[in-house]
């Protein structure tokens, strides 16, 4: 049997990227639209039903329907507005400029968004033409074919939900923060001033990481509305949401954690920041702490889509170690600052730091600020459904205690 070209491997691999999905269902939602103008119009070339339908599908459902409504909704005001003006004044330099304004404002008013020049395009197009009626009753009768046949498409053809990305892209922050605490353990005790600097640079460079999983949540949590598929979708989104505020916090503690020894590092020129019995240990806290933000961010997407019990396991026994080791490095920090007390306040702030990557990590905490995003997500629902979800939510965080 010929083995498979890689091409079509990883062109099989992509289909369910948002690119791809966006410009399949933008190619058929386009052709059906021109099928069905071609139908119920009398236009021999109906080709704004297509451009409709081609602005209006979108990667989500949620985004095909509210982009569909806006759009109709522009249309329809611009040709309303290019009416009245035909009928008042017509078409010269000053009404021109009237129209536009007058459009643009009232498509801020309806808040059509991204669709408030379409307000104003179509009042000019409908104002320059000879017929305005016929024109005008064209132009809305394609433009409601290309939105409704658009959002039909996603109806019957319900787009995939992204949260398989965006619980890959919280694994992949956490396998980066996984990285610096490892590399960050393995130089604590000759640490260079110029090694510690890179680790500060890596650590303000996870905010960029943060923007991009923030993106890829917001896409899930997008595809999430109003899709058929989903049925516990919100509780996917509550354990996705917290997860990455709680990394978000741990990008910025460890921030000043890097802040820290970079200090300590900058006083010591070319001596060790620590001597070994103090290295060794401190190197074995940054190990825990590594696993337990790797666990943490299994932990997270586990409990969207698998078993989280050994997720759990791990994180809690990194926990456990960590702050064994924390407590071992407090007393030996207490004769560091003995020795050298003007560092004492660098030295208690990065316990400081320690303790709150331990803190923000811990299972009980975020347990316990799930149940509270989740009481308030029950507020803006039926109360039989909210006391579903609640129940739903409840259930996973005993499995995380």
């Amino acid at each position: 049997m010929p083995a498979v070209p890689d091409s079509v491997i990883d062109i099989a691999r992509r289909h369910n990227q948002p690119v791809v999905v966006q410009t399949l269902r933008s190619t058929v939602g386009a052709v059906l639209a021109y099928l069905v103008a071609l139908q119920l119009t009398n236009d021999p070339v109906p080709l704004l039903a297509p451009l409709t339908a081609l602005l209006v599908v979108q990667v989500t459902l949620y985004a095909t329907l509210t982009t569909g409504a806006r759009r109709v909704v522009s249309v329809v005001a611009g040709v309303l507005v290019a009416v009245g003006f035909s009928e008042l004044v017509g078409l010269s330099w000053w009404s021109l400029g009237l129209l536009i304004l007058f459009a643009l404002v009232l498509g801020r008013l309806l808040r059509v968004e991204e669709s408030v020049n379409e307000v104003a395009i179509s009042g000019m197009l409908v104002l320059g033409v000879a017929h305005v009626s016929q024109t005008a009753l064209s132009r809305v009768v394609e433009t409601v074919i290309g939105a409704a046949v658009g959002m039909l498409l996603n109806l019957v053809l319900a787009p995939p939900v992204y949260v398989q990305p965006a619980s890959e892209a919280i694994e992949t922050l956490a396998g980066r923060m996984r990285g610096l605490l490892l590399e960050i353990g393995s130089g604590t005790g000759q640490v260079s001033r110029q090694e510690s600097v890179e680790w500060l640079y890596q650590a303000r460079r996870l905010d960029q990481d943060i923007a991009w999983v923030d993106v890829e949540l917001t896409r899930a949590e997008e595809s999430l509305r109003l899709n058929p598929r989903v049925r516990q979708g919100e509780l996917a989104r509550l354990v996705l949401r917290s997860g990455l505020d709680t990394l978000e916090i741990c990008a910025v503690v460890l921030r000043t954690l890097c802040r820290s020894l970079a200090d300590l590092a900058a006083e010591r020129s070319d001596e060790p920041v620590y001597p070994d019995r103090t290295a060794a240990p401190l190197r074995d806290l940054m190990w825990h702490l590594a696993r337990a933000v790797d666990c943490f961010g299994r932990l997270i997407t586990a409990q969207v889509s698998a078993s989280a019990e050994r997720a759990e396991q791990d994180l809690a026994q990194a926990l456990l170690d960590g702050r064994a080791t924390r407590q071992r490095i407090a007393g030996l920090l207490v004769g560091e600052m003995e020795r050298h007390p003007e560092r004492w306040q660098l030295q208690g702030a990065l316990l400081a730091n320690i303790d709150r990557l331990l803190d923000e990590l811990d299972v009980e905490r975020r347990s316990q600020m799930l149940a509270e995003a989740t009481e308030r997500y029950q507020q803006r629902r039926r109360p039989q459904d909210a006391r579903a979800l609640v129940d739903r939510a409840r259930d996973a965080l005993r499995r995380s205690r």
